[in-house]
């Protein structure tokens, strides 16, 4: 092009010339791009912490288990607790190959084959103890001797996995423990010999809990979800068919209900566990006993008493308080 026609050229309005600017001016747009980037990040939505987000997947996972709980109490009146269970680990087995058969090779490799082994093991006892607790004692009750499981956890969580065990954490813990003890009372009726099988599966539950953490984010939680599913499955396979009982069409639904349940609270409550410490996260597993006395007026008509309503209370203040110095201390 000779003189005239870069004067010319240059001498055209930019709007005619879209293209010049973008050649012409790679300075000003990556200026351009690095406030775009700003004011984008700055217009996002702050995330929650990661202890945040672990306190919010564990009453998740303590939700899915109480409507579980409640499917579990209406199925076991119906056909037996042992169906029952099969029902939940081998429709939780289902719902996992599913979603992971793309990968499937990947998940099922695990670097503590004996670890995932016995937290399987641990967690389809616990739901063993607690379910036949459930058709022997009313919901509430069942869920309050449950919840002895927090104190395991953090003091096992303290003695094995080396966590701190400060006194707001102790404190936190006691109070919910208080709590629980408002709502059962002991010397009550509620201390009867059916109250063995749910504090049984509070200490297997414990030991899973610890396990759980044990494993921490070294393990894919579909990884860890998997294992759990596939020893249910595959042991109470064995011994189901000598208790098995004709289903109606409800019953298959509520099957389904306590896979789909069972599975979603697993699946939050090994999140929680990977991002949070489990002396942290103790005292929230109390929330399953205000879920368990919600979902007894509702469906069971088991109306509580005023101390099931204020040790609820009592249970929910210790849980807002651990959630509150744990998340908002400088």
């Amino acid at each position: 092009m000779d003189s005239a026609g870069n004067r010319a050229y240059q001498g055209r309005n930019v709007s005619d010339t879209p293209h010049v600017v973008v050649i012409a001016q790679p300075r000003a747009l990556s200026s351009i791009r690095r406030v775009v980037q700003v004011n984008v990040e700055v217009d996002q939505p702050a995330r929650f912490s990661p202890k945040s987000s672990a306190i919010i997947l564990m009453v998740a996972a303590i939700f899915s288990f109480s409507l579980m709980d409640v499917g579990v109490k209406s199925l076991a009146a119906d056909i037996g607790v042992l169906p029952s269970l099969w029902a939940r680990y081998a429709g939780q087995m289902l719902i996992v190959l599913i979603l992971i058969a793309p990968r499937l090779k990947r998940v099922a490799r695990t670097r503590y084959p004996k670890t995932q082994f016995l937290r399987s093991l641990l967690m389809m006892t616990a739901t063993a103890f607690f379910f036949t607790g459930l058709s022997k004692i009313p919901l509430t009750d069942a869920a309050a001797l449950m919840l002895t499981n927090p104190l395991i956890v953090t003091l096992g969580a303290a003695a094995f996995l080396g966590e701190k065990l400060g006194p707001r954490r102790i404190l936190g813990i006691f109070v919910a423990m208080c709590g629980a003890m408002i709502v059962i009372r002991p010397g009550s009726d509620v201390f009867s010999p059916a109250a063995f099988y749910p504090l049984t599966a509070a200490v297997c539950y414990s030991g899973y809990v610890l396990l759980t953490r044990r494993v921490g984010s070294d393990e894919d939680v579909w990884t860890s979800l998997f294992y759990t599913g596939l020893v249910g499955t595959i042991l109470l396979s064995l011994a189901v068919p000598f208790a098995w009982q004709p289903l109606s069409f409800s019953n298959v639904v509520v099957m389904f209900l306590i896979a789909g349940c069972g599975t979603i609270g697993q699946l939050f409550l090994i999140r929680a566990f990977t991002l949070g410490e489990a002396a942290m996260l103790a005292p929230f597993s109390y929330a399953g006993l205000i879920f368990a006395a919600f979902w007894g007026i509702v469906l069971f008509s088991e109306i509580p008493d005023i101390w099931t309503v204020a040790g609820a209370l009592v249970i929910a203040g210790a849980g807002l308080y651990v959630w509150h110095r744990e998340t908002y201390r400088s």
